[in-house]
């Protein structure tokens, strides 16, 4: 085993994280399927890249002072970042949630310290959206930054340094494809774009949730959607600006049952404990290395994101009674209680 030196701060733990080969998605697929193991970061979920990018970004801009505060709309996973970052620097945080959110990630949020901002879901062009009322709110704070994770691309470049490059040294330079979801499109962008400076026959896909638009988008050119989905922090219903000029080769379109299908398989076989975006992701994963498969390509290599620790949902995705709420499949051994 490999011991490294020590970390000059805590702020060095965000980002190289481990790559592992899946093995029920491998003999699913046919070829090798690997996990980039994001529930590693400090904040448990991708979206420490993201939080660490943009308030850097912000420091260097100058836009962000010494005592500052760092305002966002999020899913939650983006605020669990910034929090972390911001308390390691000394800001202060505000975050705005949709209340229809995991109730782990907000009382997270509560214990890392930030004030915490719970508003009904809406669609984006309501004003009253999460992410148009953490706009106003940084315009309202002396001292604030609106971290703005959908449209700065402080983002995306954090994933086209950090993400990609580490995808690329840990395959030793031999990746046939990638793909995840999208919810600001920073990953699935900033990962795309570094994979094709490197090898521009990487294959680069869109694995969209039900209910999210992208996928007709890069299908056919039109931003529309069907179904629904539960997964939390996934699913974008217009262009971003990190997603502007993304690198998209193909799309898959992935449903909360195949999804939870996988987390339940990684969970029982693998022993990891995973949220739904990680399982829709591997679903895609494992689509993509079957095509690349049948298209007579050999030792096809596929990774995607795992993106954050099953343990923000216990009282969703692994709770029984909220499964059957949404009509969803109970996993067997929560049958059990």
């Amino acid at each position: 085993m490999n011991i490294t030196a020590p970390f000059a701060n805590t702020l060095d733990l965000i980002g190289n994280t481990p790559l592992v080969r899946l093995d029920g998605p491998s003999d699913a697929a046919g070829c090798d399927i690997y996990g980039k193991c994001e529930f590693a970061n400090p904040g448990a979920s991708v979206k420490d890249r993201a939080a660490l990018g943009i308030i850097r970004d912000a420091e260097a801009s100058g836009d962000l002072q010494s005592g500052g505060t760092v305002v966002e709309g999020t899913a939650g996973n983006t605020g669990i970042g910034i929090a972390l970052v911001a308390n390691a620097l000394g800001y202060r945080t505000i975050i705005v949630m949709p209340d229809n959110q995991s109730r782990e990630k907000m009382d997270t949020l509560r214990a890392l310290g930030a004030q915490l901002v719970t508003v009904p879901p809406t669609k984006y062009a309501d004003c009253n959206h999460f992410v148009h009322t953490s706009r106003r709110l940084a315009e309202e704070t002396d001292g604030a930054i609106w971290a703005n994770q959908f449209d700065n691309v402080a983002n995306r470049r954090a994933h086209i340094e950090g993400t990609a490059a580490e995808l690329w040294d840990q395959l030793e330079g031999r990746i046939d494809g990638f793909t995840c979801a999208a919810g600001t499109g920073g990953t699935i962008a900033g990962v795309g774009m570094g994979l094709k400076e490197r090898d521009e026959n990487c294959v680069i896909a869109l694995t969209d949730p039900h209910g999210a638009a992208l996928y007709s988008y890069f299908k056919n050119g039109e931003l529309a959607s069907e179904g629904t989905s539960v997964a939390e922090g996934i699913g974008q219903g217009r262009i971003t600006a990190n997603l502007e000029g993304a690198p998209i080769d193909t799309q898959y379109r992935i449903g909360d049952r195949e999804g939870l299908e996988w987390i339940a398989r990684l969970l029982r076989e693998e022993g990891l404990c995973l949220g739904l975006s990680s399982g829709i992701n591997v679903a895609g994963a494992v689509a993509m290395g079957r095509e690349l498969v049948a298209q007579g390509r050999k030792d096809v290599r596929v990774a995607t994101i795992l993106c954050d620790t099953g343990f923000r949902y216990l009282s969703t995705l692994y709770n029984a009674d909220w499964l059957r709420s949404k009509d969803l499949p109970v996993f067997d051994w929560l049958e059990q209680e």
